[in-house]
This record gives structure tokens, sequence and C-alpha cells, in this order.
């Protein structure tokens, strides 16, 4: 019995009529009639319906491995079934044989499945089976060897490098690893391949790429995992504009390769100030036309109290015009108005509302000329630091498209997004970097650096597609005098920067290229070609939102013995007072 090279499940046509077949797969569902048993029999290819006349085997149920040899036939008139890939044909068993028992699933294998996903993340191995589950890592193999097809015809090397590295501050917590033969002394499991990238510019490889996979020790969210896969690219002696050629042509390609759509090239261009007054974040989906505007300069004399208040202390004032807003209950604006305030706005207020009386006239006129508004649509006002404002605008402007059905579905708006700035205030204000350490400035912004150091854009960009980021990157510094200069900035004493960093500034004395790269993450990719804010649909085997993974039980205690041998106590977390 050899099943490797028989048709599969999903591949008999009606071109197949009268062949002599042998197949293998998994019972999808039983149906007895008289006399006669149906079997629908899956693999990941597909289903095919079988015609057993007299069932032996009379045990099997579903999910039980089988093994049927028989003959391709076209259904009876009238019995098709369109909704089937192998709809037209069936095959009539002449040997049905059970090659593997299975117990009662915990769960239906069905694509609509009711199951809680904690459950399914338990049974992962029984949650693939399902057809959506399989065509999705289908379509997930299908992108990355579209992408090495792209990358190769490109004269890109593919390199891979190591899992086990030197912890550096790259903006989130390492996983680190103990080392048995170095006691106290620990390896850090990569978050990026960033400066062995960029070593390997040093090293004259001057294409590099790989498909790397990258850890990193955060707090989970809807579209974040700790295990990531992201494309990995970096190129000696380019600019951004030769970046921007290679991404834009490697998705263009993937589209028409995988999805057969074509998607226009060039990407438009955004500077990220723009995109943050326009749309209220540094990834807007431009799958709809709402705009946020800014009214600051009409208002500043105005009466309007909390408007005037917060221009008056530097702030500024955002509005939206919702279409048709002018139905919306009351219910729905103190629904965005909690929102609002949940995103640490002051409020929300809105015209025609309450705030009307405290408007002059033309003020009123100006605020829906500014926003566009209609007479049939609501105009939405916040006022607030600058940043803020954009901030709770653009959840706003987000909340709006999808509670009023504005997005196009089946589009697909990519764009770049640049420059960035080079640092930024972390959560405790002090000095951080924007993109990372290694991020060169734009050069007409060096002499910023001493003094202005906020103001200092970095030649840093975003590819950015229905409001998912799937690519950044930058143009490194190969400079070793900035580069020690910048990690001085950030707060570095020398030694640190030495101890840290000093292997890649040794090697910046050995004749280094300009360079730049960028890096796609694969799974945010995947999400926004599945149309899902659910990072675990469309990996293999994810892990939960607390780190976990319900199928192998991971993590685990070790035992004493390992811990000993590694030169490890473990310290049990102290109980709350």
């Amino acid at each position: 019995m050899s099943g490797f090279n028989a048709p599969h499940c999903g591949s008999l046509r009606a071109s197949d009529d009268g062949r002599e077949v042998e197949l293998f797969g998994w019972v999808a569902r039983r149906r007895d009639h008289g006399g006669v048993t149906f079997l629908d029999v899956r693999d990941r290819w597909g289903t095919v319906q079988v015609v057993v006349r007299a069932l032996a085997e009379t045990h099997i149920r579903n999910e039980f491995v089988i093994r049927v040899a028989g003959k391709v036939a076209r259904r009876p008139a009238g019995s098709e079934n369109p909704r089937m890939a192998t709809g037209e044909v069936e095959l009539v068993a002449a040997e049905v044989e059970v090659i593997s028992e299975a117990k009662t699933p915990p769960f239906e294998i069905v694509d609509d499945v009711e199951a809680d996903e904690a459950l399914r993340l338990k049974y992962r191995y029984l949650d693939i089976r399902r057809p959506k589950m399989a065509q999705t890592l289908e379509l997930r193999h299908r992108v990355v060897q579209a992408i090495h097809r792209y990358m190769d015809g490109h004269e890109f090397m593919e390199v891979e490098t190591p899992m086990l590295l030197k912890g550096t501050p790259e903006g989130s917590r390492d996983f680190i690893v103990p080392s048995r033969l170095h006691p106290g002394e620990f390896f850090a499991l990569p978050q990026s391949p960033q400066q062995l990238k960029q070593l390997l510019m040093v090293a004259g490889i001057g294409r590099y790429y790989q498909i790397a996979r990258c850890l990193r020790d955060e707090d989970l969210r809807a579209d974040r995992v700790v295990e990531i896969t992201q494309l990995d690219v970096e190129m000696s002696f380019c600019t951004e504009e030769d970046v921007f050629a290679l991404i834009e042509g490697l998705w263009a390609k993937v589209w028409k390769d995988v999805l057969g759509i074509e998607i226009p090239t060039p990407f438009p261009r955004l500077d990220m100030q723009e995109s943050m007054l326009r749309y209220g974040t540094d990834k807007p989906d431009l799958r709809y036309e709402l705009e946020i505007a800014d009214v600051s300069d009409v208002l500043r004399e105005t009466g309007a109290t909390v408007l005037r208040g917060a221009l008056d202390a530097g702030g500024v004032v955002r509005c939206l015009a919702v279409p048709g807003g002018k139905d919306m209950s009351r219910r729905e604006l103190d629904e965005l108005a909690l929102l609002a305030k949940g995103a640490g706005a002051k409020g929300l207020a809105w015209i025609p509302g309450p705030l009307d009386r405290h408007l002059a006239e033309g003020e009123l006129t100006a605020i829906r000329s500014s926003s566009g508004a209609t007479a049939d649509d609501l105009v939405l006002l916040v006022a607030d630091r600058r940043r803020k404002a954009e901030t709770v605008m653009g959840l706003l402007r987000r909340e709006i498209a999808r509670r009023r059905k504005l997005i196009r579905q089946g589009e697909w708006k990519f764009l770049w997004v640049y420059p960035m700035y080079l640092f930024e205030e972390d959560d405790l204000g002090h000095l951080t970097y924007g993109h990372h350490p290694f991020t060169s400035p734009w050069p007409e912004d060096m002499h910023l650096l001493a003094d202005r150091p906020y103001d200092v854009r970095a030649r840093a960009y975003d590819c950015v597609m229905n409001g998912v980021e799937i690519s950044g990157g930058s143009i490194r510094i190969h400079d070793r005098g900035l580069q020690e200069r910048v990690f001085g900035i950030l707060g570095m004493g020398r030694e640190k920067i030495h101890s840290q960093f000093g292997h890649l500034l040794d090697a910046f004395e050995y004749g280094v290229p300009p360079h730049g790269g960028i890096a796609a993450g694969i799974d945010r990719l995947m999400m926004a070609i599945k149309d899902t804010d659910n990072i675990r649909d469309v990996v293999a085997f994810p892990k939960t939102q607390s780190h976990q993974d319900l199928m192998l039980g991971a993590p685990s205690p070790v035992s004493p013995e390992q811990l000993e041998e590694l030169h490890i106590r473990v310290v049990p977390p102290s109980k709350p007072s």
C-alpha cells in the first residue's frame, strides 16, 4: 500500500469518468441510504463523495483514516453538487479499508466551527483539518514561494542567521537562553536579524534576504504573537527609491501570481505628518474617503470655552464629517463619546448639537466647509493636544467607517508613509528611538541632533496596505562616529555602547558600504489577505495571549537536575500581601 502517488481527493473531475483510482483520506461525513452508504472523504486538497454498495467496515465514522479503491463515475443527473470542486463525480468503491480509527473529536471539523478558541488551540492538529484552515496555510505557502522566486530573480542571496545571539536592546524584551558551558551567561533569541544583516553588508554580500523567525517577549494583542515570521531584506549602495521599487515589484508579483490581481505601481506616498493630520494614524486605510480637517485657525477667537481652552493651551481642534450622520441617534453619539474618552480625549462634540449655540454663524460655516460636510452630514470635533487629537480622531474615523459600512471590500490600497522621526518619547518621557538605533537621520536635519533631537527626521519608511503596516525599514547609519553619537543621545554611556554594540562598531572600521533594507511581517500580510483581525487564524501553531501553547502544554517546569546542570535556581514569585 502506497498513497504517496495516489490521486488527491480534491483532484477528481468529470474528465476522470471511468478511471480506476485509489484514494486515501479522512471520513468527513457518512450517510446511510438503504443498503448504500455515502462517505465524503477529505484530504488537504479537497473532498470527494464515495459510494459504497455493501459496506463491510460498518463501524466507520467521522475522522477515520481510510483507503478506498474503485472507479470514478459521473453523478446521476440532478445530483451534482456545484459547491464542491469534485461535485460532478463520485467514486464507486470496490474496496474500503480502515487504516486508522478515531475517537469522536472534541468539536466538529467544519469551517463554521462554534468551538471555543482555547479548545481549538488545544487540539490544533484537528483544527487544521478544517478546509478553511488548511487553505489558509496553503495560501501562506504560495505567498512565501512567490517571495523566494522574486528575490532570487533580483539576485538576492538567502542567508540563514543564527538563533542564539547576544542580547541587545531592540525595542522589546529578549527571550534568553542559559549557557550550560558558560555558567551565569546567556544567549538571546533574535528579535530580528538586524545587526547580522548589516554585518553581511560589511561582508560584501550586497543583496541579502531571509524568511526569518523572530521572537519577542512582549504582551500579546490580536495582531501580535511571541514568534513571528518576517521577510528580512538588506541591500548595499541603495536609496529609499531602490527599496520602494523592489518592494512594490514584490507585492505586485505576489498579488498577481497568488491572488490573480493586478495592483498598480508605484504606490502613493504620504508624509507622516500629513497622514496623522488627514487620517489620524501613520497607517491609514484608504478604502474609504473620510478625512480629518484642522479647524484650529478658524476657531482662534471662538466663544466656545471648551474649544478655546484647548487652543490657548497650545492644542488643536480637529473635525470629521460623518456622511448622512444627521440620522445618528443620541445613543450612537454617546457611544462614540465614550470611545473618545477611553482613548484619552477630554470629550467629544458635534454639530448640529449643543455646541452650536456657542459658535458664531461664520465659525459653523467654516467648520462645515473645512470638513466637506453637506446638509445631511454630522461633524464630530475633538479639542486636545495635537498628538492626542490625531489619535482620537483616527480611532473615530475607523469606527465610523465600520459602523456605517463605508469600507470598500475587495480593494487593495497600498501606500508608503515616510519619513518617520529618528527619536520619540517613551512612556516615562525619556528619549528613545522611533524605528531602531541604526536608522540614519536625514542629512539636512543633522544640525538638530544636539539641541532638537525630537525634530530630526529619520530615513525610515513603512509600506501600508488597507490600514495594516505590512513592511517597514530604513536607510542605515554606516559611519561609526555617527552611530556612536546616536547611541550617546539615547543615553548610553561609552562602556555600555562598546559592551552591547562593539562588534558592530568594530566592523565599521573595515570598509562599510551605505546600505538599507526593510522587513515585512508574513503573519500580518496574511491577516490582511485573509481579512482577519486575529493573527492566530493564519499561523499553524500559535500561542495564546498569555504566551501558552495549549496543545504542547508549554511553558512547563523542568527537572531539578536540568536546572542544576544549567546553574539556575528558580525563585518562586512572591505572593501578594
